[in-house]
C-alpha cells in the first residue's frame, strides 16, 4: 500500500471517527434533554423561566423595561434575571429598581442610588427615602417586572415593595409582570392578627396577618382586584404563575436550590422561626442577630437560660422545644456586614428554639407566648419598643394584652374575627 493509498485510508476512518464522535454526541445530548426536561418535570418552574415562553414573551418583547429584582432574582442554572435579559436583543431592559439589601450584593442597610456593575444599567434604590417609584422615574418605561424571593411574613419588606410598584404602575398605566416564585414556608398556615383596618378590601400589607399564606404572585393578584373594590385604579397585572408549585410545599420540596433572601435569612430553618422571633425586634431582647442562627434565640445577657426555656416549655407549644444556650453577636456574619446587632461582642444567654415539626409549628401564636414569658420572668427588664412593636403587630393589642395580664389564649382569641375575614377574602385569589 503506496503513501497515498494510506492517507486516504486515514482519512477515511477520521471521516468514520469524527461521524461516529458527532452521533454519539447528538445521542448523548438528546439524552441530556431528555434529563433535563425529566428534572424540569418534578421541580417547580418559577415565573422568570416561563417568561421567555411564548405566552408571556410577547408581553416584553420590543418593549422598554423596568425590572425589580435583587439577588434571590436568579434562574435555576445561577444566571441572573438581569443578566439574562440584558443581553437578549429583543427587549430593551433600561432600568433597574432595588429593594432592602439591594440588586446585587447584599447589604444589611438603606441602599442608595447608583448603577449596576454587571450591567451598567442605572439602579433607583426603593428603600431609602423613596419607596414607591415617582411618574418621572417611570417616564418612557412601558412595562415594569418583579421578581424577587419572599419568605411568607408580612414585616418582610419585599412584599410592601411589590405592591408600593403596583400601586405606581396602575397610576401610571404601566403593564406589571409579577413573576412568581414560591412561598418560602409553604402557603398552607395562615395567622396572626390583621391589624386594625378589618373588614375593609384587602388593598396593602398593613391589612394581612403576621402569617400570609400566599405567594407574592397571589398578593398582587388580590391586591389589585382589591384595589377596583375600593374604586382605585387597578394595574394591567399578569401573574406569571409557576409550574408544578403546589401551596403545600415548603422550600426545599420545590427542586429549587436555596439563596438566602436577606443577609440574616440564612437557612429555611430561620425563615420558618421569622414570624415568632422578629417580634423581639419591638423589644430590648436579641433574637440571635449577629449569629449563624439568626431568629432561634430568645436572649439577653440577664436572662437565666434555663429558667425561660423552662417556661416556654410549659406552654407545650407543638412542633417546637426550647433548650438552654448562649451567644455572642458579631458583626460579619457568613461573610456579610450586617446592621449592627443587639448586645454586640456581649455574651447573651438564651432559651433556643428547636423546630420538631415545622407542619405543626404556629409561629404566630407561638410569638404571643413568647413575649407572656418574658414578662413574666423580667418585667422589670423587658423594655418594650412601642411603636416598632405595635408597628410588627399592626395593631396594640396585643401588647397591652400582656402588659393587663391577659393570658396568651385570650389574646389569640381576639384576633379570631379579623383572620377568618382575612381567609374568606384570600381564597379568592389563591392560583394554586
Amino acid at each position: 500500500m503506496n503513501v497515498m493509498q494510506l492517507y486516504k485510508l486515514g482519512g477515511f476512518v477520521l471521516v468514520l471517527f469524527v461521524g461516529i464522535s458527532i452521533l454519539a454526541c447528538k445521542n448523548k445530548s438528546g439524552q441530556n434533554q431528555e434529563a433535563v426536561k425529566k428534572e424540569m418535570a418534578k421541580r417547580v418552574v418559577i415565573g422568570a423561566e416561563r417568561l421567555f415562553d411564548a405566552d408571556f414573551f410577547p408581553l416584553v418583547k420590543g418593549k422598554k423595561i423596568a425590572l425589580v429584582t435583587n439577588h434571590t432574582g436568579l434562574l435555576p442554572e445561577g444566571r441572573h434575571l438581569v443578566d439574562v435579559m440584558h443581553e437578549n436583543k429583543e427587549v430593551d431592559l433600561a432600568l433597574l429598581f432595588g429593594p432592602e439589601h439591594g440588586i446585587r450584593g447584599e447589604e444589611d442597610t438603606h441602599v442608595a442610588d447608583g448603577t449596576d456593575k454587571g450591567t451598567g444599567l442605572p439602579v433607583v434604590s426603593l428603600y431609602g427615602k423613596v419607596r414607591k417609584p415617582t411618574a418621572e422615574m417611570l417616564k418612557g418605561i412601558e412595562v415594569v417586572l418583579f421578581d424577587i424571593q419572599d419568605v411568607g411574613a408580612r414585616f418582610y419588606t419585599y412584599i410592601a415593595t411589590m405592591n408600593h410598584v403596583l400601586e405606581a404602575a396602575a397610576e401610571q398605566g404601566i403593564r406589571y409582570l409579577v413573576l412568581d416564585r414560591p412561598n418560602a414556608i409553604g402557603g398552607i398556615y395562615v395567622d396572626g392578627p390583621v391589624g386594625d383596618k378589618q373588614l375593609e378590601p384587602v388593598i396593602g400589607v398593613d391589612q394581612l396577618p403576621v402569617v400570609h399564606g400566599m405567594t407574592v404572585g397571589e398578593l398582587a393578584h388580590m391586591f389589585n382586584e382589591e384595589r377596583g373594590k375600593k374604586g382605585l385604579e387597578k394595574a394591567a397585572l399578569t401573574v406569571v404563575k409557576m409550574e408544578n408549585y403546589k401551596r403545600e410545599m415548603w422550600y426545599d420540596e420545590t427542586g429549587l436550590p436555596w439563596i438566602k433572601p436577606s443577609p440574616n435569612m440564612l437557612t429555611l430553618t430561620t425563615a420558618a422561626m421569622y414570624p415568632m422571633t422578629c417580634l423581639l425586634e419591638g423589644t430590648n431582647i436579641s433574637e440571635g442577630r449577629g449569629t449563624l442562627h439568626p431568629f432561634e434565640h430568645i436572649g439577653a445577657p440577664w436572662i437565666d437560660g434555663r429558667e425561660l426555656a423552662n417556661q416556654l416549655n410549659g406552654y407545650n407549644l407543638e412542633g417546637v422545644s426550647f433548650s438552654k444556650a448562649q451567644f455572642v453577636p458579631e458583626r460579619i456574619v457568613d461573610g456579610i456586614e450586617i446592621y449592627p446587632p443587639k448586645f454586640l461582642g456581649d455574651t447573651c444567654y438564651s432559651a433556643e428554639i428547636k423546630l420538631l415539626d415545622r407542619n405543626k409549628f404556629a409561629s404566630s401564636k407561638a410569638a404571643v407566648y413568647m413575649l407572656d414569658a418574658l414578662y413574666r420572668l423580667y418585667p422589670d427588664k423587658l423594655e418594650w419598643k412601642e411603636k416598632r412593636m405595635d408597628g410588627l403587630w399592626k395593631t396594640a393589642s396585643v401588647r397591652e394584652g400582656i402588659l393587663s395580664g391577659k393570658s396568651p389564649e385570650a389574646i389569640i382569641e381576639e384576633w379570631k374575627d379579623g383572620l377568618s375575614y382575612y381567609k374568606e377574602i384570600r381564597a379568592q385569589y389563591l392560583l394554586y
